[in-house]
């Protein structure tokens, strides 16, 4: 009690390595209260390997001097909702169990360099307007910063979250740096600014980053994450980078650098993830080496802008052979959008890949324009052979879409199915060996005729002079059984002239009528399928 009287507000405290119970705690906060605005007040306070036994409640206090609970440990709850610290505070190595820094202000730097959480921890709404360190701490539970506010740098370095990490609407004016972490659960970045350029380096479950705002340049490198980047500002270039190998990062003894413990996270498929851009202008936004397959693209501005390098995969239609009615189809391998298959799935094609719960189906009228957009980012990188798959979706599309007229869509099935608009070459000299096929054995049976034509001479003599006329016989058509019209000199004869008009042009041979329309409209056939084969094979090796 003589020790209690001889505090007051403003006072110093120094209890390192001492044992401190719930009530002797409270006593010694009511000791130095200010008896005007009841609100405690200390100094210089030094907790350094103090062991709170029960709740240790710091709500409201104000810290005037540098503050020391390295290597605390705290038993109970640690509270300090809104208490103000105005100098230095370390945290380094403290145990805690469970923990509220709600609405806590720290107006210099604090450090919580491994640092446990045993329990879920708040800090929201809390400002950190020092430098605020984190580095090697755990969080055995969920970790909650909505809405703090970071002045100055901080550092995540090294951080492990066991659960999830909610970051929503809190704003990082300067830092450059977050990461490299591991987040077992997902973290959070909804509605965050970012008004410096940063470097986030994370492995995580899910990454959230609905109605981020980018202020400036960012880069993404990730390894695990689903990433949702709805309705996200980027005013600047964000770049999202799949990492193949773990993180490292300095040891305790900052000498050497180790590899990151990935937790629960480790044996997972490392490829990321992008889970939807709707609503993003993504002009300034370039992905590496993710996957795209259940990426929903319809909404965002400018996709004809936007950048995919290294590897990106999107979805593939069903592969091997699948039974519609009598008839058994193959669809084309290309690379096709979630909402395509999406869409496809709700008409009633199980093969296809269905939206999940709540997600927008788009029909062909809506994917049409981003399956041009994405095309056209393609030719704009000069990469004409990928960009291909988009401009047969985009067809695709067209093609189905009810909206056209009758005429269009009829156009463009027969487009399809005679070379897969362009692309399919195999699709094109099928049809042309079909056409050379069926267009010989016609020639052979009505177009060659019965007998060679012949030239007759004619003419009279009339005293010293000869009057000669020249006729050619006019070609007969052949009669008789089909079977016998099935010879090799007529098919030699016919061979001649299918090729001479498929790609020479000419043909010296005389036909029958019939035989003269069928060289005629094989003129116009055989050259437009050879042309079309010839178009598709090399979209494919395009520069």
């Amino acid at each position: 009690m003589a020790y209690l009287a001889q505090l007051s507000p403003g006072s110093d405290l120094d209890h390192r390595g001492t044992s401190i119970t719930h009530s002797v705690l409270s006593a010694l906060i009511d000791a130095v209260r200010d008896p005007d605005t009841r609100q405690a007040v200390l100094g210089t306070v030094r907790f350094d390997g103090a062991r709170f036994v029960g709740d240790a409640d710091f709500s409201s206090v104000r810290f005037g001097g540098e503050v020391g609970f390295e290597r605390a440990v705290f038993l109970g709850t640690a509270r300090f909702v809104a208490a103000e610290f105005h100098a230095d505070v370390w945290f380094e190595r403290a145990i805690f169990r469970g923990s509220q820094f709600r609405e806590t202000t720290f107006e210099s730097n604090v450090w919580f360099g491994e640092a446990v959480f045993t329990d879920d921890v708040r800090f929201d709404g809390a400002r950190f307007c020092g430098h605020a360190r984190f580095r090697l701490t755990h969080f055995d539970g969920n970790a909650a910063f909505d809405g703090a506010l970071f002045v100055r740098s901080v550092d995540f370095a090294g951080t492990h979250f066991a659960g999830c990490a909610w970051f929503d609407g809190a704003n990082f004016e300067s830092t450059s740096r977050l990461g490299p972490l591991v987040c077992e659960e997902a973290v959070d970045l909804s509605a965050v600014t970012f008004a410096a350029p940063i470097v986030i380096e994370a492995a995580t479950k899910r990454l959230w980053c609905v109605r981020t705002e980018w202020g400036a340049k960012a880069t993404l490198r990730l390894r695990y994450a689903t990433v949702d980047l709805s309705d996200a500002v980027l005013a600047h270039p964000l770049s999202i980078v799949a990492r193949s190998v773990p993180f490292t990062d300095r040891t305790r003894s900052a000498r050497t650098e180790e590899v990151l413990e990935e937790g629960a996270l480790d044996g997972s498929a490392t490829r990321v993830r992008i889970a939807s851009l709707r609503g993003v202008d993504v002009a300034h936004l370039v992905l590496q080496d993710v996957d795209l397959t259940a990426c929903l693209l319809s909404g965002a501005v400018h996709l004809d802008q936007l950048r995919l390098e290294g590897e990106c995969l999107l979805a593939l239609p069903p592969a091997g052979l699948r039974r519609r009615g009598v008839l058994l189809v193959r669809w084309t391998t290309r690379r096709t959008l979630a909402e395509e298959q999406h869409w496809r799935a709700s008409r009633g094609w199980q093969e296809w890949a269905a939206g999940a719960a709540g997600v927008e189906v788009v029909g062909p009228a809506g994917l049409t324009s981003v399956y041009r957009q994405l095309r056209k980012s393609f030719e704009d990188g000069k990469n004409e052979p990928d960009a291909g798959d988009f401009y047969y979706g985009e067809m695709e599309m067209r093609r189905h879409d009810t909206q056209r007229p009758r005429a269009e869509r009829a156009l463009l099935t027969a487009y399809w199915a005679v070379s897969g608009y362009g692309l399919r070459a195999s699709r094109a000299l099928i049809w042309l060996l079909g056409t050379l096929v069926a267009t010989v054995l016609v020639t052979m049976l009505w177009g060659v005729p019965q007998e060679p034509t012949k030239t007759v001479s004619t003419g009279r003599l009339m005293g010293h002079s000869i009057s000669l006329k020249n006729d050619t016989t006019d070609p007969i058509a052949p009669d008789g059984p089909l079977t016998q019209r099935l010879t090799s000199q007529r098919f030699e004869k016919s061979m001649r002239v299918v090729i001479n008009s498929a790609v020479f042009r000419s043909s010296s041979q005389d036909l029958t009528t019939f035989g003269t329309y069928v060289e005629m409209l094989s003129r116009v056939v055989e050259p437009g399928l050879l042309g079309l084969a010839i178009l598709a094979a090399r979209g494919r090796v395009k520069r």
